[in-house]
């Protein structure tokens, strides 16, 4: 019998979110200050559902990182599996609101503390108390994380413990857009299962630089062409046994490894913020999932609360409670 549900391994931060809603960045008056990073925001909205919860990540010796464990705290995420790093920076995180379709943001990971976790820190996390494992693409762009992510998965698989992986493709902290793909690929076959957008799985099976061209000449901007069914086809063949394809108000997409699919529609709100909508699916689906609900409830639940969230201007702060998430789809026609 497993003692916990859920750890998310990777990125933490700051997140400084616009004040001035609608204005460009360059005219952003004032930030208010909430917490990010895809796994920690995934540990948030699975805590605010009820499951047993923990998130190994790092953070540095500084007040950012008591902000960002005391917010965990809070919310009941076990933070007993966070080092300090002395000799890093917890992260940070500034974004701009635009909506309906501009949220520029920009990462401020040098020296990033989370990106220190390392071997030892994993072993005293005690990966094998949980049912699942989630890691995430942006820990294995580099070292001593990307070793502690692959180690992880290897202690998760021999203690039966689910491993899921959430894409997460964050261009700009890549030397080479390339060298994600390749990176993701070699991890797979220890993976359960993948969720990712259409462009993170382009970028999971890119091999050719042609086929990425820069958006308005920023690179952390790149757009990602290419065969998006013979790349789930290709995802699939690396031994996944699910992927779960993320098509934003069309809801989401569930491809199994016998060939399958089947799509889950979405809910339609009145967008104000699209930043952690992916992370708010993954913790809603991951409860329907230890719940032993079906993918299609499981995927339903996590589109009910990625919904909720892109009407509020924050992640990890506004994740939606389970009665929150019940009435919500309740009130839409339900499951």
């Amino acid at each position: 019998m497993k003692k916990y549900d859920v750890i998310t391994f990777g990125r933490s931060s700051i997140d400084l979110y616009s004040q001035n809603i609608g204005a460009p960045f360059n005219e952003i008056k004032g930030f208010d200050a909430f917490v990010g990073g895809s796994p920690l925001n995934i540990a948030v909205a699975c805590a605010r559902l009820g499951v047993k919860t923990s998130l190994l990540t790092a953070v540095g010796n500084d007040k950012v990182g008591e902000f960002i464990v005391d917010f965990l705290n809070r919310e009941k995420v076990g933070t007993h599996c966070i080092p300090i790093k002395n000799n890093s920076r917890s992260s940070a995180v500034v974004l701009g609101i635009e909506p309906p379709d501009k949220f520029p943001l920009v990462y401020y990971r040098d020296n990033a503390a989370d990106s220190q976790v390392n071997i030892d820190d994993v072993q005293n996390a005690n990966i094998q108390d949980y049912k699942v494992l989630l890691i995430n693409g942006t820990a294995l762009n580099i070292e001593p994380s990307r070793s502690a992510t692959f180690y992880a998965t290897e202690i998760a698989k021999k203690k039966n413990v689910d491993v899921v992986l959430d894409l997460d493709f964050r261009a700009d902290q890549w030397h080479d857009y390339r060298a994600f793909g390749l990176t993701v690929r070699a991890i797979l076959p220890k993976v359960k299962i993948a969720i990712g957008t259409e462009e993170e799985i382009l970028a999971a099976t890119l091999s050719d630089a042609s086929q990425v061209s820069i958006k308005d000449q920023q690179i952390s901007a790149p757009e990602i062409t290419g065969d998006i069914e013979g790349s789930i086809k290709q995802l699939l063949s690396s031994g996944i046994e699910i992927l779960l394809v993320k098509r934003g108000p069309d809801g989401v997409s569930i491809y199994k490894d016998d060939g399958s699919r089947e799509d889950v529609p979405g809910f339609i709100v009145d967008v104000l913020n699209v930043l952690g909508a992916g992370d708010a699916f993954a913790g809603g689906f991951l409860y329907g999932f230890l719940q032993g609900w079906s993918l299609y409830k499981s995927c339903r639940m996590g589109n009910a609360s990625g919904a909720q969230v892109v009407t509020k201007k924050g992640c990890a702060n506004f994740m939606p409670t389970l009665n929150e998430s019940l009435k919500f789809i309740e009130d839409r026609g339900g499951f």
